[in-house]
């Protein structure tokens, strides 16, 4: 009896601190995971570090044969620079866009005790902080001229973003990083195939834009897009992979064992 008697208890122990872990997108589980993002180049492995050499490679190739050729041509003709589908673009990456569906997924989980829109909710805010600091220091650090300033996609001013001001804050493309984070989180927590796909429509747009109106390289939006996506797949997935866990528990039958002697 003693022994069935451990046995039960520990497995329920084991139950329990999981069930505890689980996700209550609260404050607490803010501070865990955020620390947790932070250590994560020192836990990368091979495939992680090839990732971050083929998007430094991609955006290498794109400064030397792209980034001129296509802002000559979108130049040629600016009809469009205010139409819809552009400005729609440039709109879902604004800085205010994350606190607006922050904002309107929160208010539906408080209203409807839905635990999906707090998710959501939380996703969005959580990985547009995430990315959004990362995007700052890159621009600060960087210090690349906009396309505008017409000193060429090689103008590389480090830390002269300090001084210069938005002039000098063009890699990476923070529209197009804000604008995938949010896509990315609505794609992976939509129901159909047909959603997650539509979710990137927005961003494409972002994307195209940001060109468009003259205001980043297409390497910007390269890596812009990359890190947004990165960051807000991390985010997700650290959630998804937390509530498989509790699911896998939850369904062992441990409530099985006998405290009966036999």
């Amino acid at each position: 009896m003693r022994h069935k008697t451990f046995i039960s208890l520990f497995v329920l122990i084991i139950c329990e601190s999981s069930l505890f872990a689980q996700n209550k997108y609260d404050f607490s589980q803010f501070g865990n995971e955020t620390w947790s993002f932070i250590k994560q180049p020192a836990k990368w492995e091979g495939s992680d570090w090839l990732k971050l050499g083929v998007i430094g490679a991609g955006a290498f190739l794109l400064m030397q044969t792209t980034d001129q050729p296509v802002r000559d041509a979108v130049l040629k003709d600016q009809r469009y620079y205010k139409s819809v589908p552009i400005e729609f673009g440039r709109v879902w990456g604004e800085l205010y866009m994350p606190f607006v569906l922050f904002g309107g997924f929160a208010i539906h989980s408080l209203l409807a005790h839905d635990i999906g829109t707090r998710k959501i909710a939380y996703e969005i805010g959580q990985a547009s902080l995430y990315a959004g600091g990362i995007t700052y220091l890159l621009k600060m650090a960087i210090g690349r001229a906009r396309p505008y300033v017409d000193e060429g996609p090689k103008s590389f001013y480090p830390f002269g973003a300090f001084f210069y001001k938005t002039d000098y804050q063009s890699f990476p493309g923070g529209h197009t990083t804000a604008g995938m984070v949010l896509s990315t989180v609505l794609s992976r927590n939509a129901k159909s195939d047909w959603l997650k796909g539509l979710a990137y429509a927005p961003v494409v747009l972002t994307f195209v834009s940001r060109i468009y109106q003259d205001q980043h390289w297409t390497s910007d939006d390269f890596v812009g897009a990359a890190l947004g996506y990165f960051v807000a797949t991390w985010v997700v997935d650290t959630h998804e992979k937390k509530d498989q866990q509790i699911q896998s528990i939850s369904s062992t039958p441990f409530f099985n064992v006998s405290f009966a002697l036999d």
